[in-house]
C-alpha cells in the first residue's frame, strides 16, 4: 500500500493541513497529467498515469476526515476488509436495546418513538466523536507507544461508528 502522506510529503496525521493537501494535489496533477506524456515512451506514459491515479486517490482520502481515519487504520494494518472485530460487551448490550426498539417500529410505526431512537443514536454518536477527538487531536506529537495505544482506541471507535451507521441505515428505511 502506497503511503499517501509520504507521497504528499506530509506527516501522518488525522487532520492533514488541507491547504497543503490541495497545493500538493494541484502541483502533482500538473506534473503527472497524462497529456504531458503523449510524446514520451509507453513506459513513461504508464508511470504518469499510475502517479496521476495515485494523486487522485490520495487527494480523495486526505481531504475527507472519515476516509483519512480509515486509511490510517489500514496503513497501520489495524483493519482490513473482512475483519471480524469484537465490539465491547457494554456497547453491544446498549445496541441490543436499540435494535429491539427498531424491530418494534417495523411492526408498529410510531413517529415519536422513531424520533426518540434517532435522538438516542445522535447522542451515542456525539459521545463517540468526542472520544475520537481526544485520541486523534494530539496524535502527531505523541510518542510511538502513545500513538500505538491511541490507534487501538481509534480502531474500536471506528468499528462502533460503523455499527451505528448500519443502524442509521435501517432507521432511514423506516422513516415516512
Amino acid at each position: 500500500m502506497m503511503d499517501y502522506f509520504e507521497f504528499y510529503g506530509l506527516p501522518l496525521s488525522f487532520f492533514p493541513d488541507q491547504a497543503v493537501v490541495k497545493q500538493r494535489f494541484y502541483a502533482l496533477s500538473k506534473k503527472y497529467h497524462p497529456d504531458f506524456y503523449i510524446n514520451k515512451s509507453e513506459v513513461e506514459q504508464e508511470q504518469a498515469l499510475e502517479l496521476s491515479t495515485l494523486n487522485n486517490k490520495a487527494f480523495q482520502v486526505l481531504k475527507d476526515p472519515k476516509k483519512t481515519l480509515k486509511y490510517i487504520l489500514e496503513l497501520k494494518e489495524l483493519i482490513a476488509e473482512g475483519d471480524h472485530y469484537t465490539l465491547p460487551q457494554s456497547f453491544l448490550m446498549e445496541m441490543m436495546d436499540l435494535n429491539e426498539a427498531i424491530m418494534d417500529l417495523q411492526f408498529d410505526a410510531n413517529s415519536q418513538k422513531l424520533a426518540e431512537i434517532n435522538a438516542q443514536l445522535q447522542s451515542i454518536e456525539q459521545k463517540l466523536n468526542t472520544e475520537l477527538e481526544i485520541y486523534t487531536q494530539d496524535f502527531e506529537s505523541a510518542s510511538a507507544d502513545q500513538q500505538d495505544a491511541s490507534l487501538l482506541k481509534i480502531k474500536d471507535i471506528y468499528y462502533r461508528n460503523k455499527y451505528l451507521q448500519r443502524i442509521e441505515e435501517r432507521l432511514a428505511k423506516l422513516e415516512p
